[in-house]
């Protein structure tokens, strides 16, 4: 049966025990997941200096983050969250899944970045508290 299954995709009988689990190494540090349908729905617009970008793009560039397997920091769209909040995207530090964070259109990217938990470098302003905290 496994032979069948392996000449119908293609392949020699004898590649199907040889295949292996690989991994690709990467320097991620942290990794920002933005829902992809949030950003759309708001028309690649409501985030950054001016409000002309998207969530993503306005991380990217305020954090300073990379693309592909050297940055450090890395900020990617993926498929919906099925919150589907009005006016806002839902963003999420891959480090703590528990925590959906809905960032309404316009938000200060400082206080996005406290709330997801990333540290940049950069000093933290003594007046910004977080929700629940004294």
């Amino acid at each position: 049966m496994r032979k069948a299954a392996a000449l119908a995709q293609g392949r020699a009988a004898g590649d199907l025990e040889t295949m292996a689990i690989k991994t690709a190494k990467t320097q991620w540090r942290d990794v920002v997941l933005v829902c992809r349908k949030c950003s759309k729905r708001l028309n690649g617009k409501g985030f950054g200096p001016d409000g002309d970008r998207t969530l993503k793009k306005a991380l990217r560039k305020y954090l300073k983050a990379g693309k592909g397997r050297k940055a450090e920091l890395v900020v990617k769209e993926t498929n919906c969250f099925d919150i589907c909040p009005k006016n806002a995207v839902i963003a999420v530090n891959a480090a703590n899944p528990k925590a959906l964070l809905i960032v309404p259109a316009g938000a200060d990217l400082f206080e996005v970045k406290a709330r997801l938990g990333l540290d940049d470098g950069r000093r933290l302003k003594s007046s910004l508290k977080l929700i629940g905290e004294a």
